[in-house]
């Protein structure tokens, strides 16, 4: 039996995950959490083969987070969940020895097939994950449009289109009736999130995935 451990904050989803993955033959869930810190509290006594982990989590960025885990458990095996497919977020990931980077849009199939790759000893990542690597958006993270809101808040969301349109923190501030400071930390949180580095990253997502013309 593979032993998995699933970690996702959204709970229909990680629900749905170990449904199906409980109809699998030769896999077994050992457990869930909806966090990081929830994740960090169970695993130094946990008997997983696997970690199943989501990129987004709402406690701990997820460098940090995989740091933990390395220090916790060295050799604990990993393979990240996510609706993100940019190679900067593949990359940034890899240096911390994953075994695994699946797309949520993935067939069970195929998340089957990459749990036992990696429980046999070798790596597994999406196919689909390198299809931005020839053109103008290499380091830019490319999402399902149907699914951003998943990824950022409706604020979030709004602050990104005012800064697509080149409106400063305190433009952007006295639009949303909101302080300096809470724009400059949505724009902190953006970059985080989406895996870029500065204002033009952020331009290039929001075109990638259809937020401004």
């Amino acid at each position: 039996m593979i032993s998995l451990f699933i970690i996702d904050d959204h709970e229909l989803y990680l629900e749905g995950l170990s449904l199906l993955l409980v109809r699998q033959s030769g896999i077994e869930i050992r457990g869930s959490a909806r966090n990081g810190q929830g994740l960090l509290d169970q695993l130094p006594g946990l008997e997983a083969d696997i970690l199943l982990l989501d990129v987004n989590l709402p406690d701990i960025e997820e460098e940090l987070l995989l740091k933990k885990i390395r220090e916790i458990k060295p050799d604990q095996k990993v393979i990240y969940l996510t609706l993100m497919r940019g190679t900067r977020y593949v990359h940034k990931l890899t240096k911390h020895k994953v075994q695994g980077y699946i797309l949520k849009n993935a067939s069970i199939q195929e998340l089957v097939d990459a749990i036992t790759t990696v429980h046999s000893g070798g790596t597994y990542f999406s196919k689909d994950i390198d299809v931005l690597s020839n053109d103008d958006f290499r380091h830019t993270i490319t999402i399902d449009d149907t699914k951003v809101e998943d990824i950022l808040s409706k604020r979030e969301i709004e602050v990104l289109k005012l800064v697509c349109k080149e409106y400063s923190n305190a433009e952007i501030a006295e639009k949303l009736y909101l302080s300096i400071s809470t724009i400059e930390t949505h724009r902190k949180n953006l970059i985080s999130k989406l895996g870029v580095t500065n204002t033009v990253g952020l331009v290039k997502f929001a075109i990638k995935n259809r937020l401004i013309d």
